[in-house]
C-alpha cells in the first residue's frame, strides 16, 4: 500500500498508510500525520489520491516542504522513493510496502500495474455503465493482472452463493460458470472468512478429495471475500489449470486491492437494488392509499376523506382549514371531481393574493365604464363558475367590507358586477379555505361572525405534515417520481439517512417545502440516492447536545429562515408574520451573510 515514511525528530521512522483521499499533514493532533517538531505548522501540508496519482501541496505560507530538495509552493506530483522534507521533518514517500527483501522487476511491474488499472477502473466508475458491465470490466482486469486464466465473482443471495461474473482470459464470459469451481474451496472460504491460495488443488491434502477438485483437475487456485462492514457479500475467485503454484503473496496483495473497489460496488449495488424493491413496493401501496390526488394513510387524513366522500355529492359549502401547504386546494378539487358538478368549472381565486381595491371586480365582474380602465364588460369569479364549484383560498385575508358583499351572494345566490344596476342569479359551490383560525378571528374582529358560520356548515382541518407519521415518505417518494420526469432526469431514491431525516424533521412549510426540498435534492445529488445533505436536513436531525441559550439562538435562526422560505425572501411580510419589527429581519439577514 502507499505509504510515507517519516523520520521524526527522536530519529524513530513511522510508516503512515496512505489510502484516503486527502491525508492531512501538521503538528495539531486533528491531521491524519502528526508531526511535533520545529517548522511544523499546525496545519502543514495536504497529499492528494487522484487520477493522475499523488499529489502533496503545501496549505501554510509559513510551512516550507521540498521535494527532493527544491521548495515547493504549489500542488506537486509524488514519485516512488521521493525525499520530502516539511520543515525540519524528513520523510520518503513509496507507491508500495517496504519489504525486506529486494523488489524483483516483476513484483515491481505487478504493483505499477494495478494502480494502472485502478486508475482505470476509477475512470469507468464515472463512465454511464451497468453494475454487470462494470463488475465485468474489473474481473477481466484482476485475470489479468494475477496471470489467472478465468476469474468468477461468487456473491451471497439469501445466504447461498451464486456466480454473477465469469470470465475467461479473452475477456469472454464463461457458460456453465457453476461447474468451474470448487464447491469445497467456496464452502472453506465462505466459513473462514479469509483469503486463501491453493498452490496444487490435485495435491492438496485438505482439499484433493473433492469431487470438484478432481473432476476438474484444478492446478493453482486463489480466493478472497469480500466484506462490507463485516458482513460478507461475495467472494473473488481466480483459478489456472495449467500451472501450479502459480500464485504468491504478492498476488493475493493485488487481488485486496481491487477485492474493495469490488465489495465498494457490491454494496451500493445491493443497497440501490433494496431501495429499488422497497420504491416498488411503496409505488404499489401508494395506489392503494391514493385519494384521488391526495396521499394519505394517517388516521386524521382518513377522516378526511370519509367527510369528503360524504358530503361531496352535496352543494353544501365547505370550509377547508390548515397551514400553509398542508394540501387544501387538491381536497377542493376532490369536493369537485367528486360532486355531481364535475362537469362544471372549478374556479379558484386566492383572496389574499389581490389587493382589496381590485377584489371586488375579480369576485364579482365589472361593466364598462364602471371605473378607470374598465373599458369592457368583464365577468367575474362568481359568473364564471356558474354550474361548477368557486374555491375562495385564504377566505381569511378578505377586507371587511366585501365580506358583507359575499355574505349577501351566499344568501341570495345573486351577485351584481361592479357598476351595474341589476343582479344575476348563479348556480355554484362555495368551497372556501384558511390558513387562520377564523373562530379567533371572529373574537377579534376581525372576520364577521355571520359570514364565519354561513361558510361553516361542513368543517375539514388538515393536519400539518409533521402529524401524518410516514405519510410523509409516501409524499417524498410519489413526488421524486414525478419530478424525475418532469426534469427528464433518471429516477432517485432517499437513502436509508434521508428516510429517517424526512420522518424526523418537523416541515414547517408541509408538503410545499418538502416539495422545495426534494426538487433541490434530485438536481444536486450526484448519486442514484438522495442523501439528507442534499435536502439540507442535517444540522435539523442530527444536533448535538448545546447550552440552552445556543439552542435558542439556533432555533430562532433557523425558524426566520423557513418564515423567509415560505414568503419567498419577502422581509416585510417575514415580519409580519413573525411579529416582530422589520429591522429584526434585516439585523438577521447580516448575521447570515457573515456565517
Amino acid at each position: 500500500m502507499p505509504h510515507l515514511s517519516v523520520e521524526h525528530l527522536t530519529r524513530e521512522k513511522r510508516e503512515h498508510a496512505l489510502y484516503k483521499k486527502i491525508t492531512t499533514i501538521g503538528a495539531s493532533e486533528d491531521n491524519d500525520i502528526c508531526c511535533v517538531g520545529f517548522e511544523i505548522e499546525p496545519a502543514h501540508a495536504v497529499i492528494y489520491l487522484e487520477g493522475d496519482g499523488f499529489q502533496i501541496e503545501p496549505v501554510s505560507r509559513r510551512g516550507e516542504v521540498y521535494l527532493n530538495g527544491k521548495r515547493i509552493k504549489k500542488k506537486s506530483l509524488l514519485a516512488h522513493h521521493d525525499a520530502l522534507r516539511l520543515g525540519l521533518v524528513e520523510a520518503q514517500f513509496s507507491l508500495y510496502d517496504a519489504s525486506p527483501k529486494v523488489v524483483s522487476a516483476s513484483e515491481d511491474d505487478d504493483v505499477l500495474s494495478a494502480f494502472r488499472m485502478l486508475r482505470k477502473l476509477a475512470g469507468d466508475l464515472s463512465q454511464d455503465y451497468t453494475v454487470g458491465e462494470l463488475l465485468d470490466h474489473v474481473m477481466d482486469d484482476v485475470v489479468d493482472l494475477v496471470s489467472a486464466d478465468k476469474g468468477f465473482l461468487i456473491i451471497i443471495e439469501n445466504g447461498k452463493p451464486s456466480v454473477k461474473v465469469a470470465r475467461n482470459l479473452n475477456q469472454e464470459t464463461l457458460l456453465d460458470a457453476h461447474g468451474q469451481i470448487s464447491d469445497s474451496i467456496v464452502e472453506h472460504v465462505l466459513q473462514m472468512k479469509e483469503p486463501l491460495i491453493v498452490s496444487d488443488a490435485l495435491h492438496d491434502s485438505q482439499f484433493n478429495a473433492s469431487l470438484s477438485v478432481v473432476n476438474l483437475r484444478l492446478c493453482s487456485i486463489m480466493c478472497l471475500p469480500l466484506l462490507d462492514r463485516g458482513r460478507l457479500i461475495g467472494i473473488v475467485y481466480v483459478g489456472n489449470d495449467n500451472v501450479v503454484n502459480l500464485f504468491q503473496p504478492r498476488h493475493l496483495e493485488v487481488l485486496k486491492i481491487f477485492g474493495s473497489q469490488i465489495a465498494l460496488i457490491l454494496a451500493n449495488a445491493i443497497l440501490v437494488d433494496d431501495l429499488t424493491i422497497r420504491n416498488r413496493s411503496l409505488e404499489s401501496e401508494l395506489e392503494a392509499l391514493k385519494f384521488g390526488n391526495v396521499i394519505g394513510n394517517c388516521f386524521a387524513m382518513r377522516e378526511v376523506f370519509h367527510t369528503v366522500e360524504k358530503v361531496a355529492a352535496t352543494d353544501v359549502t365547505v370550509l377547508i382549514e390548515g397551514e400553509t401547504g398542508t394540501g387544501k386546494e387538491l381536497i377542493a378539487h376532490e369536493l369537485h371531481r367528486r360532486s355531481n358538478r364535475a362537469r362544471g368549472p372549478f374556479i379558484d381565486i386566492n383572496c389574499g393574493a389581490i389587493p382589496g381595491s381590485l377584489l371586488e371586480s375579480e369576485l364579482f365582474g365589472h361593466v364598462r365604464g364602471a371605473f378607470t380602465g374598465a373599458i369592457q364588460t368583464k365577468p367575474g369569479k362568481f359568473q364564471q363558475a356558474n354550474g361548477g364549484t368557486l374555491f375562495l383560498d385564504e377566505i381569511g385575508e378578505m377586507p371587511q367590507e366585501l365580506q358583507v358583499k359575499l355574505l349577501r351572494v351566499l344568501q341570495e345566490r345573486r351577485v351584481m358586477k361592479v357598476g351595474a344596476g341589476v343582479s344575476e342569479e348563479v348556480d355554484i359551490r362555495i368551497v372556501a379555505a384558511t390558513n387562520k383560525r377564523l373562530e379567533q378571528e371572529v373574537s377579534e374582529g376581525r372576520f364577521r361572525e355571520d359570514l364565519f358560520y354561513r361558510l361553516n356548515v361542513i368543517s375539514l382541518k388538515l393536519p400539518p405534515l409533521r402529524e401524518r407519521g410516514d405519510d410523509v415518505l409516501l409524499i417524498a417518494g410519489h413526488l421524486l417520481e414525478r419530478y424525475a420526469k418532469d426534469l427528464n432526469m433518471p429516477p432517485k431514491v432517499l437513502s436509508p439517512e434521508a428516510v429517517i431525516a424526512v420522518r424526523k424533521y418537523t416541515w414547517p412549510g408541509n408538503i410545499r417545502q418538502l416539495e422545495n426540498r426534494l426538487k433541490k435534492g434530485l438536481i444536486l445529488s450526484e448519486r442514484g440516492m438522495i442523501g439528507p445533505e442534499d435536502l439540507d436536513l442535517m444540522p435539523e436531525v442530527l444536533r448535538a447536545v448545546v447550552p440552552l441559550a445556543e439552542a435558542k439562538e439556533e432555533f430562532q435562526r433557523r425558524y426566520i429562515n423557513e418564515i423567509l422560505e415560505l414568503n419567498n425572501g419577502n422581509r416585510t411580510k417575514a415580519a409580519r408574520d413573525l411579529g416582530v419589527d422589520p429591522r429584526t429581519i434585516f439585523r438577521h439577514l447580516e448575521k447570515e451573510n457573515e456565517r
